[in-house]
């Protein structure tokens, strides 16, 4: 009876704690020098600010908001706010050389930290009109907007 009980935890103890793993963590709702935006907000200021997209390249090929660039962040970093950005590879080149020009970052929604690490490295790096699609390309997707 003690090796079943003791079978039973042990499971219960692995299920619970693989529950717990499973569980994205979620990216902060704000962003210091960061403006939070919505798709109605990036839809109406299409052709004003440039928009990229911080997924896969894979994920871009199949589908992405009409005029984005691709600008992968391939991140091995902790999703946490302290991430080390020297565990990621990300090419800033693809982004405006005048760090005031209006831009709109996004990935795949709230549990995705890729738009958030990205946005968070070019306020350091002195870009100073950053956008940040948080609710992401699924939000984008949701209300029905065209994607290419």
């Amino acid at each position: 009876m003690k090796k079943v009980l003791s079978v039973f935890v042990a499971i219960t103890i692995l299920l619970v704690a693989g529950q717990a793993m499973a569980k994205k963590v979620v990216t902060p709702e704000s962003l210091d020098g960061v403006t939070i935006v919505n798709a109605e907000w990036v839809k109406k200021n299409m052709g004003k600010v440039m928009v990229f997209d911080a997924r896969k390249k894979a994920e871009y090929a199949e589908s992405h908001i009409p005029g984005s660039i691709s600008a992968p962040y391939n991140e091995k970093s902790a999703k946490k706010t302290d991430f080390d950005p020297s565990m990621d590879k990300w090419d800033m080149s693809v982004y405006p050389k005048e760090k005031n020009t209006p831009i709109v970052i996004y990935c795949n929604g709230v549990k995705c930290w890729k738009s958030y690490k990205s946005a968070t490295r070019l306020i350091k790096a002195g870009y100073t009109n950053i956008n940040w699609l948080r609710e992401g390309f699924p939000g984008w997707t949701s209300r029905g907007y065209a994607t290419e």
